[in-house]
């Protein structure tokens, strides 16, 4: 169970800051509060949700949602004028996709919301070339947002869901090749309308690590030093500096690596924590396919760091809720009914 764990992470914090063990007790005490934030999230969606009229009634709605803002992101992302939703006056807003002005960070928010698409492609046969457009908008939108790590993401979701599908039982077998026809149609298509060359150029760059290889390895150094203890939650910011392998001329403050940070941040112990979640969403994923964004969101922050932000992290623990309550409601050994 996801409280277990989610719970783990907050006494966790608040023994580090009893026992003197971060270097930065202000930083620690906001983490804390974070992640206990994300622990009542996850508590309040889970009684929210524990009927199946109103998860499907959110799922509809949160699809809908991610789908206006992809379309909204991708007008923004063409008609720059320094400001988000040309409203708001913002740093990088010349690059901003919706609120969003990290392309890995929509790119993570799109990953999260596909698979709700997919999903109703195949569930939902005779609104299926209504999904497959969505689901293609959606999809080219990462693609002009030219996030390298979420594009592969996307691509991977739309290739890979069919699989935990037809083992669920939830189609039969000839609609996944229908399915996947529809899906690359719209996702071509819309792709060719927001362009593909800017992703491309990225692909080109002959070092994509710079700098981030440097990063992850001060950080494996930070984690040999305080392998069961870490430096205290929020703290690695604060203490990533006595390990920088070189001066990027910048203020560091992500690993660009949530799985590294945390461990650094929380020693071993916070790293089995969120494996347990990891491996409980992947698990669940497999049985209500439509939830498969939680995993692709913890594989993105390997290489970046999604879950740092509030709004991102808060949403994955909803749908992670929405999992939660689903399994609840299905004996073991039976396929999805939703």
């Amino acid at each position: 169970m996801v409280l277990i764990p989610l719970g783990g992470a907050v006494v966790w914090g608040l023994l580090q800051l009893i026992t003197h063990q971060t270097v930065y007790r202000f930083d620690t005490w906001n983490a804390v509060l974070g992640w206990a934030t994300n622990f009542v999230i996850f508590f309040l969606s889970l009684q929210v949700l524990a009927f199946i009229e109103i998860r499907q009634a959110f799922r509809k709605s949160l699809l809908s949602f991610g789908f206006a803002l992809s379309v909204v992101s991708v007008i923004q992302f063409f008609t720059p004028n320094g400001k988000v939703f040309w409203l708001f006056p913002a740093q990088y807003a010349e690059q901003a996709l919706g609120p969003f002005v990290n392309r890995d960070h929509y790119a993570s928010f799109v990953a999260l919301l596909l698979p709700l698409a997919l999903y109703k492609i195949l569930a939902e046969r005779k609104r299926a070339v209504g999904y497959a457009a969505v689901a293609g908008a959606m999809f080219a939108s990462v693609i002009a947002g030219a996030s390298r790590a979420g594009s592969i993401l996307v691509t991977l979701e739309i290739a890979v869901l069919l699989f935990p599908l037809i083992i669920g039982r939830t189609i039969s077998l000839r609609t996944p090749l229908a399915s996947m026809a529809r899906i690359t149609f719209f996702a071509v298509v819309f792709t060719a309308v927001v362009g593909w060359e800017v992703l491309w150029e990225r692909f080109q760059d002959p070092d994509p690590f710079l700098f981030r290889r440097e990063v992850f390895y001060s950080s494996l150094s930070m984690i040999r030093d305080r392998p069961w203890t870490g430096f205290g939650l929020g703290a690695w910011p604060t203490a990533y500096p006595a390990y920088a392998l070189l001066d990027i001329g910048a203020f560091v403050n992500h690993a660009h690596c949530d799985w590294v940070e945390w461990t650094a941040e929380g020693g071993v112990p916070l790293l089995a924590m969120l494996l347990w979640i990891f491996i409980w969403g992947f698990r669940s994923a497999i049985r209500f396919p439509w939830g498969a964004g939680v995993v692709a969101v913890f594989l993105h922050s390997l290489v970046d760091f999604p879950l740092q932000k509030p709004a991102l992290a808060a949403l994955m623990f909803v749908l992670l809720a929405a999992l939660a309550a689903s399994t609840n409601d299905q004996p073991a050994g039976r396929g999805p009914a939703e």
